[in-house]
């Protein structure tokens, strides 16, 4: 019978990306029912936590590809968001407004993800780097939580 893989990441790693769910559903429901004030104060923790995520989890390429991505696509939620709000999403340099510019860090979350899916992915040594690299920081997250 094949073994099949089994990926985990820890516990306290999981609940600050379950805490990063809630913040980015409350900033968008503000968003979505035009509480500017309170849309634009959920930018700080929306953002602190995605990148608080990103950096726990760097030394596992996979997840520091993807949450790279995310982190560029709350940026250009929040440009757009911001742009509405105050009414530069349209014709605020020419033609162009922060809703034209919010494609800026969509484009770069999609070129980490191509670069990742097109290129990364395929190597022959993928499968074992990734194991590598997630059994190292499972041993070090238990190590620290031994101490």
């Amino acid at each position: 019978m094949k073994q099949s893989k089994i990926y985990h990441i820890p516990y306290k790693y999981r609940k600050v990306e379950n805490l990063h769910i809630l913040l980015w559903l409350l900033k968008d429901i503000c968003w979505a029912i035009n509480l500017k004030y309170p849309a634009l104060i959920m930018i700080i923790p929306t953002l602190t936590v995605a990148i608080i995520i990103t950096y726990q989890t760097r030394k596992i390429t996979s997840e520091l590809i993807h949450n790279l991505a995310i982190d560029f696509w709350i940026t250009a939620n929040c440009t757009w968001m911001v742009g509405e709000f105050f009414g530069w999403d349209q014709n605020l340099i020419g033609a162009y407004g922060l809703r034209e510019f919010s494609i800026l860090p969509f484009g770069i979350g999609l070129l980490i993800l191509g670069y990742y899916y097109l290129y990364y992915m395929h190597r022959s040594d993928f499968d074992e780097k990734v194991q590598h690299q997630t059994d190292l920081f499972i041993e070090e997250e238990e190590a620290k939580s031994r101490n």
